[in-house]
């Protein structure tokens, strides 16, 4: 592949507007012939397979039909799985010996966005050279050339059992000798891909689940709940006195959690908790846990005091994966909940990363409060600044604004500033140890940026 450069495909697949550029059905249609004809150059032998799965929104419907059209167009056969989580279609595409698995979502974004995640037959995520050779072949007149003759089309099915293999994969991740019996369990699911699955899988381990974000609707996916807004979920938890609260994302490849106060506990702590209990039963592989650079400090120095390494990446998930199998890592993650556990699965997975946690609540018979404070962050704040992409973050008022916050902050923290992958929004980022001096320069930064930010769009 000659360049690795994408225009399409960002952090975390192609994401925007549903019914908007590059949202749209005849984008999804091409995307689904550049992706099929790419992955039937190494099917000699077999019949091409595809895994599609989506979340709730209601543009899913859409996009899942013009990609199978795609596909189907270069004869490569459709398994339709229905709602289900990111990682249960990562899960499907390895277990199931297709060639190709997409999921159909936005995660976290509101309803009126979608987007399409592809996954490779080993279950995770492409690489960047392949997302851009899929760009080319879209961009290429001759794709026109893959197309199937009228008796090679590929056939479309539904695969009516796909969440019961789901939830059994899921529980085996849970010791066999533990059961949840006596835990009140509040999940919410953001009205998502999980919204099924995740509170039968903790039922039938035994616990007392009170469900939330389970009524999709097609408009509601993330509006007011999930791991974004656990507002809802940690109220819940407080009121009908439960062990735990869980927060999943529409997707659900994400988790937050709030112990039996109500404290929320984000990923970062569900990190340290499970790469220290591996750490000491001998499962922990790599000598250490790979994380974003927005990881908090705290998280490192807890690392550090048991001679474990923090493996900083850049954001998303992706990143996180892709050094984990550098060196050789089973756990990795990111703060905002993205937990990849590699003895289980390929990317992100809210629910089993919740099922580690539960595990140790069981088998040290601590409540969360305890557990899953494992060290004392450093103070952070993370404003965002939303533009409408014609931002230059290289404008000089910008660069003098960090220049001095850097200065400022020499010696005694850290300032991040970065574009988010899937929105029109910069990202700024501090910590220190003094609290007070990490919301002045989150707070000079931010407001320079928002001024250039002022001036571009009048």
């Amino acid at each position: 592949m000659a360049s690795d450069r994408r225009r399409l495909f960002g952090t975390d697949g192609v994401r925007g507007r549903a019914n908007a550029p590059p949202m749209r059905a005849e984008t999804a249609l091409r995307l689904g012939q550049a992706a099929g004809a790419l992955f039937r150059r190494n099917t000699a032998g077999h019949r091409p397979r595809v895994v599609i799965g989506k979340d709730t929104r209601l543009s899913g419907y859409m996009i899942e039909n013009a990609l199978a059209a795609g596909f189907i167009s270069v004869g490569m056969d459709v398994n339709f799985v229905g709602p289900l989580p990111t990682p249960a279609i990562a899960w499907l595409t390895r277990s199931m010996r297709a060639d190709l698995g997409v999921m159909i979502s936005a995660s976290h974004n509101p309803f009126e966005d979608n987007g399409i995640k592809l996954f490779g037959p080993d279950g995770w995520k492409l690489s960047d050279a392949m997302e851009a050779e899929i760009e080319r072949l879209m961009e290429d007149a001759a794709l026109e050339d893959h197309l199937a003759a009228p008796g090679e089309f590929g056939r479309a099915v539904r695969l009516e059992d796909a969440r019961g293999r789901y939830i059994e994969a899921a529980k085996s991740s849970f010791p066999r000798n533990l059961r949840l019996d006596g835990l009140r369990i509040v999940i919410d699911c953001a009205n998502g891909a999980a919204y099924r699955v995740a509170p039968l899988v903790l039922a039938e381990l035994g616990a007392e689940v009170i469900p939330l974000g389970v009524a999709p609707d097609g408009v509601n996916i993330n509006r007011g709940c999930g791991s974004t807004v656990p507002e809802h979920m940690k109220s819940e938890v407080v009121a009908n006195g439960a062990d735990l609260g869980l927060a999943l994302d529409g997707d659900a490849d994400r988790l937050i959690l709030a112990d039996e106060t109500g404290r929320v506990i984000d990923g970062d702590q569900v990190l340290a908790l499970i790469a220290d209990a591996w750490s000491r039963t001998g499962r922990l592989a790599g000598g250490g846990v790979a994380a974003t650079v927005m990881s908090n400090m705290g998280l490192e120095r807890f690392l550090a005091e048991r001679g474990l390494v923090l493996e900083r990446t850049a954001v998303g998930d992706r990143y996180v994966a892709e050094r984990m199998r550098e060196k050789g890592m089973n756990v990795g993650g990111e703060q905002s909940g993205h937990m990849i556990l590699t003895d289980y699965a390929t990317t992100g997975d809210g629910l089993i990363a919740a099922l580690q946690v539960l595990a140790v609540i069981v088998e040290t018979g601590r409540p969360a409060s305890e557990v899953c404070r494992q060290f004392d962050p450093l103070p952070q704040r993370l404003c965002n600044v939303r533009h409408d992409g014609r931002l230059d973050l290289s404008h000089p008022r910008i660069a003098a604004a960090i220049a001095e916050a850097e200065a400022r902050l020499a010696g005694r923290g850290r300032l991040l500033i970065r574009r988010s992958g899937t929105e029109p929004v910069v990202r700024v980022m501090a910590e220190a140890v003094e609290e007070s001096l990490v919301a002045e320069v989150v707070d000079f930064v931010a407001e320079s940026i928002r001024s250039v930010v002022a001036e571009v769009v009048a």
